[in-house]
């Protein structure tokens, strides 16, 4: 089953009764509701949202990942269950005491599959790209060629080509602001789907940085990100730059869960894609299997 994902942009309060959420819309007078076991993502993005303790609980329980979003309406904290899985103190320790050698190959095949996506995408718009096909098949154990970043260097150049000016940069100029929200969607997307297969998104096999609590969804979610990439070209325009971020765009955006990916051969939702990959990493972890499944574009998509 596909998770909800809700999105907040106006006055609200909830509250829970009954494994339900109760949604009251402040400015319409408006009261809905919603099973929170169905969700797997709740964005909060207005200054008077109330929130009860109660529902932070239930939410929680039922390991729905909770994005709160700051005065410039983009994602600023992520909220997380502790106790995402039955078996999660021993995949813990599997994944802390994983050897330097099985982070590098992990990584190899990590940024292999983002370069390939990153291929895919440019074909996708007509866009030669066989140096990024070229770029996926070399890349070594533990990327020491930084492929990474030299194909990142070729793909930004090409992707938004027809988008006079761009840079990809944070505060860069549109369509930045899109590609950070649904980044940040993606990435407590597959934080929830981390700490649902018993990892700590914390320890990452390549990202280090002491004072990101996501190292490893920052890993997992790389050969996502095309995915992103291609819904955002489809919303941004020449004749109208999204410089604000608007609740419509917003909305478009809430469709990343249920984009379609093709994951060891079949056509799934990405949300569906993302739990299979970190269920793999696991495995990979305790040494059950050598390989993380990660998705490409559907063949229909790639001609």
């Amino acid at each position: 089953m596909i998770k909800r994902t809700l999105y907040f942009g106006n006055p609200a309060y909830l509250k829970t009764k009954d494994n339900q959420l109760i949604i009251e819309l402040v400015s319409k007078g408006e009261q809905h509701t919603a099973v929170i076991e169905d969700l797997g993502v709740v964005i909060l993005d207005h200054p008077q949202i109330t929130i009860t303790q109660a529902v932070i609980a239930k939410l929680l329980l039922h390991n729905v990942a909770l994005i709160t979003c700051d005065h410039s309406h983009h994602p600023a904290g992520l909220l997380l269950n502790l106790e995402g899985h039955t078996l999660q103190s021993q995949r813990f320790r599997h994944q802390l005491e994983a050897t330097v050698p099985l982070k590098k190959q992990l990584w190899q095949q990590t940024v292999s599959a983002k370069v390939f996506n990153q291929y895919c995408l440019l074909q996708l718009q007509l866009v030669e790209g066989k140096l990024l096909l070229d770029y996926s098949k070399s890349v070594k154990s533990g990327d020491p060629d930084n492929i990474e970043a030299k194909a990142a260097s070729f793909y930004w150049k090409n992707i938004f080509g027809s988008k006079n000016g761009f840079y990809r940069d944070r505060l860069g100029p549109p369509p930045n602001s899109l590609l950070n929200y649904g980044y940040a969607i993606l990435r407590a997307l597959v934080a929830r789907c981390l700490v649902g297969s018993g990892l700590l998104p914390t320890v990452g096999i390549f990202h280090k940085n002491q004072y990101n609590a996501y190292c490893l969804a920052d890993d997992v979610m790389e050969p996502y990100r095309p995915f992103v990439d291609r819904l955002v070209l489809r919303m941004h325009s020449d004749t109208e730059p999204a410089h604000i971020l608007t609740p419509d765009l917003k909305r478009a955006l809430l469709e990343i869960p249920v984009l379609d990916v093709s994951l060891d051969g079949s056509i799934s939702p990405l949300a569906v894609a993302v739990q299979k990959t970190t269920a793999s990493l696991a495995k990979c972890f305790d040494g059950s299997i050598r390989k993380i499944l990660y998705p490409v574009f559907p063949d229909g998509d790639i001609k």
